[in-house]
This record gives C-alpha cells, sequence and structure tokens, in this order.
C-alpha cells in the first residue's frame, strides 16, 4: 500500500488531462445508467480494497464539519458545541468549518476512526464514487484520485467502460 501511495499523486497527474477531457464530455451528455454503473464499480472497487489499509483520506484531508456533524460529535464527547469547535475545528477560506490540522486527530496509529460512528457526512460519503448524478462532482473526483487508490481505480475503469 505505501508504495501505491507514492505513486498515486503521479500517476494522477499523468492521467489528469485525459480525465478532465472525460469528465467535461460526461458532463455534457452524461449516458442514461451512469448512476447504476457508478454503483455496480463502486461496490466492485471496494470488494477488493480495505480503507483501514490505507486511511490516506484521514491522513492527508480534512473533511468539512456541517452543523450537523459539529452537533451530533459534540454531543458524543459531552462537550458544548463551541468547545468542540474551538479544539478541533477552524473556519477555511471558502468560510466553511474544517480540521484544525492533518492528519485527523481522531484517526488512530491503527487507521481505525475513534468517532468512526458520529463521523462528519464528509467521512461517510468519501470518495464520492457512488452518488448520484455523479458527473455534478467531476472536480471533486479530479482532486481524490489524487488522494484515494479506490478513486483512481474506478475512474480508470469507468473510462473503459464508458465510450469516449
Amino acid at each position: 500500500m505505501d508504495e501505491i501511495l507514492k505513486q498515486l499523486p503521479q500517476r494522477a497527474k499523468d492521467a489528469h488531462k485525459e480525465n478532465k477531457k472525460f469528465f467535461d464530455k460526461l458532463k455534457k451528455k452524461p449516458p442514461k445508467k451512469l448512476d447504476v454503473l457508478m454503483q455496480e464499480l463502486h461496490e466492485e472497487e471496494f470488494e477488493r480494497t480495505d480503507c483501514l489499509e490505507c486511511a490516506n483520506c484521514c491522513k492527508t484531508t480534512g473533511p468539512l464539519f456541517t452543523d450537523k456533524d459539529v452537533q451530533r460529535i459534540a454531543k458524543h464527547f459531552r462537550m458544548k458545541e463551541q468547545q468542540f469547535i474551538e479544539a478541533y475545528l477552524r473556519v477555511d477560506e471558502e468560510n466553511d468549518m474544517v480540521l484544525q490540522e492533518v492528519p485527523c486527530a481522531f484517526l488512530g496509529a491503527d487507521n481505525y476512526c475513534s468517532i468512526y460512528e458520529f463521523r462528519p457526512k464528509a467521512c461517510r460519503e468519501f470518495p464520492h464514487t457512488d452518488r448520484k448524478k455523479f458527473q455534478q462532482i467531476s472536480n471533486l473526483t479530479l482532486k481524490n484520485v489524487a488522494i484515494c487508490p479506490a478513486a483512481f481505480n474506478i475512474v480508470e475503469e469507468m473510462k473503459k467502460r464508458i465510450p469516449h
């Protein structure tokens, strides 16, 4: 896994131009069964991929925290929401609540999340490859292929299955 993660940013960079062109075309004319295909590709990939072997998303990026996420996690810690925010979060340049630092404070050395049951919506949905109307999040996906080996593999498989 270490070798895969080491090569991933370069592989994503090498594929970026082709991926961007592919997604631009996908946005203009998405195939009729794109959502079904994405669900299938997502499920196939995550039968092979164990996130606990990687956890690169938790090590390198921070999720957005919604107000509901803050409420739920603060309650779990028996903290006031403002205390939780001051301890773990900051407001970024887009005015979103994000982690103060990465790797995530809730990630253990064993790659397990200490708040898994209460984790933010963004974490639950990452890498967003099974989302409906997938073509609408192509910019996010272009970023995620450089972070998540599974997302990279899913996009590569998409390119094989969707004519472009």
